[in-house]
C-alpha cells in the first residue's frame, strides 16, 4: 500500500462518508498507525491535531462508524471510509453530519435537525 503520508507531514485527511445514504459526515485525519487500526479492527480511527493522540470515532459517545469500504483518490494522499455511522450522530454538535450549515446571501444557516444536546453529550462524557 502506497499512500503518500510524507506530503502533509505524516498525515493525510480523511473523507468519512454514510455508505448508504452517500451523505459526508466529517473530514479527519489519520497518519499511517490510525488507518492500520482502521483497517485492523473495522471502526474509523483517526489522528488528533489538536490532542496530538490517536482516537477511534466514538470511542466515549458510542457513535462509532463501521467500515464499509476504504478508498484512496488518484494521488494516494487523501483516504474516502464509507460507513455507517451508529445512532446516527457523526457530529460533536449532536448532528447527524458536520456539514450541517449552508452559506446563504454569506451567512451561516442551519440546514439539518439536530438528533441531541450538545450539552447532554458532553454530560456523559461523550466527545468524539
Amino acid at each position: 500500500m502506497n499512500i503518500d503520508f510524507d506530503k502533509n507531514s505524516g498525515l493525510v485527511p480523511v473523507i468519512v462518508q454514510e455508505a448508504v445514504t452517500k451523505e459526508v459526515l466529517m473530514l479527519g485525519y489519520a497518519n499511517q498507525e490510525a488507518l492500520e487500526l482502521t483497517m485492523q479492527t473495522g471502526f474509523a480511527h483517526f489522528y488528533s491535531r489538536s490532542r496530538k493522540r490517536m482516537w477511534m470515532k466514538g470511542e466515549s459517545s458510542g457513535h462509532t462508524q463501521k467500515i464499509i469500504e476504504i478508498r484512496v483518490d488518484c494521488d494516494q494522499d487523501t483516504i474516502l471510509y464509507l460507513v455507517i455511522q451508529n445512532k446516527g450522530i457523526a457530529c460533536h454538535e449532536g448532528y447527524p453530519s458536520c456539514f450541517f450549515r449552508t452559506i446563504k446571501e454569506g451567512e451561516l444557516v442551519v440546514n439539518s435537525s439536530r438528533i441531541k444536546n450538545p450539552e447532554d453529550i458532553y454530560r456523559q462524557g461523550e466527545n468524539s
